[in-house]
């Protein structure tokens, strides 16, 4: 048993006839017929009278059908209430977003947002990546801002921008006379990361990687925010990388960008794919685009650095 045949056999109740029902549901009347034969023999009852001009329903056939319309109205009003649901954006949602991205990302985008959605509420959270990962699966979020790919099958992702990896060291660091640098000039013992968890940390060793040494600058540390590892750097203790919308004022001699393709990481909205509020996803998308600085210019020719 199947929707279309049971849209077939309550044309039939409507028209009582076989030709103008197939007609009605744009078949040909022995598709029609076979149809209903099939589903006769399914459900082991005869449900239209054929002896009768116009055609009838049985009294078997006269309940079966009124079942029917009860099944198809209801699928209809599921079918409106996704429709709803997509192009509504009213209501409480809560969002997920990665430590190394909040505190850049949200000043830039939130007000904006909100101004233009006022019937939008947003219950924002800071997360890493794998608990923002398992609360998608478990339903505790219903969006992320994150680093992606995620490699989740149960998992939507909305690319937003691509955030290019900078060096980040003291005025006097020598790689900062360069023009541009490469990775394999990286010395991992001397790099200042975030703590495990984060995913950029995962990125960074993976830039870095290519390149190990035996030298040491005497102590190990890691840290938790981006602002500590930079304040850090900037009197001499090594250095570090760091995000491209995380540079401002004070770090303008103290960065450099990576020789293209260079390395990035891509920024989506995430959700599971069972969270249907697209205009919402569209919404947010846009709002967070149109507040890009402009030095966060997706280059044309990137490599992605991965996570997971």
């Amino acid at each position: 048993m199947n929707i279309q045949q049971l849209e077939y056999i309550v044309a039939l109740d409507d028209h009582r006839h076989f030709v103008s029902a197939a007609d009605a549901c744009h078949v040909t009347q022995p598709t029609l017929t076979m149809q209903l034969k099939k589903l006769e023999e399914e459900i082991g009852v005869q449900l239209f009278d054929r002896t009768k001009k116009p055609l009838r329903p049985t009294p078997e056939g006269d309940v079966f059908i009124s079942r029917a319309r009860r099944i198809l109205l209801e699928l209809q009003n599921l079918q409106e209430a996704i429709k709803d649901e997509q192009s509504s954006i009213k209501g409480e949602f809560r969002l997920g977003i990665i430590p190394t991205l909040a505190p850049h990302l949200l000043p830039l985008f939130l007000q904006r947002f909100i101004e233009e959605n006022p019937d939008t509420i947003l219950r924002i959270e800071d997360m890493e990546s794998e608990s923002i990962i398992k609360a998608l699966n478990e339903n505790r979020l219903d969006m992320a801002i994150m680093a992606t790919p995620t490699g989740e099958r149960d998992l939507k992702e909305t690319v937003i921008f691509n955030e290019a990896f900078v060096f980040y060291a003291a005025e006097t660091h020598k790689l900062l006379k360069s023009e541009t640098i490469l990775p394999e000039q990286l010395d991992t013992n001397n790099l200042l990361l975030l703590t495990e968890g984060h995913c950029f940390r995962n990125q960074a060793l993976h830039i870095c990687q290519s390149n190990l040494k035996k030298k040491s600058i005497g102590f190990h540390y890691e840290s938790g925010s981006i602002e500590t590892l930079k304040s850090l750097v900037r009197k001499g203790l090594g250095y570090t990388l760091v995000p491209e919308l995380a540079i401002n004022g004070i770090d303008k001699n103290h960065y450099k960008r990576f020789e293209k393709p260079e390395p990035v990481r891509e920024i989506s909205i995430v959700t599971h794919s069972s969270f249907n509020r697209s205009l919402l996803i569209d919404r947010l998308k846009s709002a967070i685009r149109d507040s890009l600085p402009p030095h966060i210019d997706r280059p044309k020719e990137f490599v992605k650095i991965k996570w997971r």
